[in-house]
């Protein structure tokens, strides 16, 4: 498992480049690793991705084995539409895989940082 990263405003690019290069480093030295990186122009950005409802979403499928989306508004007890549509704007953001092997959040946690 590993760790989401969330970069929120300031300079991306300067941050992008940087976590390149240590990646670049890293390889040559012959060390496996696995990290996602997500960048959010702004807060409202990552707000509008990441509303508490997506996050009790995202919680729940860490924590099960989720087949179908359908499944999973069941579990929740949560309109089928609503979650499709939470599913979709996770997966388009990197969150979720929904893939034919149902729906999987395949990391342990999310770490933001936050321009001020």
């Amino acid at each position: 498992m590993s760790d989401v990263k969330f970069t929120v405003g300031g300079a991306m690019e300067d941050d992008a480049s940087r976590r390149f290069i240590d990646v670049w480093h890293r390889a040559e030295r012959g060390e496996s690793f696995h990290e996602r990186h997500l960048a959010f122009e702004s807060w409202d950005a990552l707000a509008r991705v990441l509303t508490g409802k997506r996050m009790e979403l995202l919680r729940y499928v860490r924590r099960h084995n989720v087949t179908s989306i359908r499944a999973l508004a069941k579990a929740l007890s949560r309109d089928y539409s609503n979650v499709h549509a939470d599913v979709q704007a996770l997966a388009g953001a990197g969150l979720l895989d929904n893939s034919g092997k149902g729906v999987r959040a395949d990391y342990d946690a999310i770490e933001t940082k936050i321009a001020i």
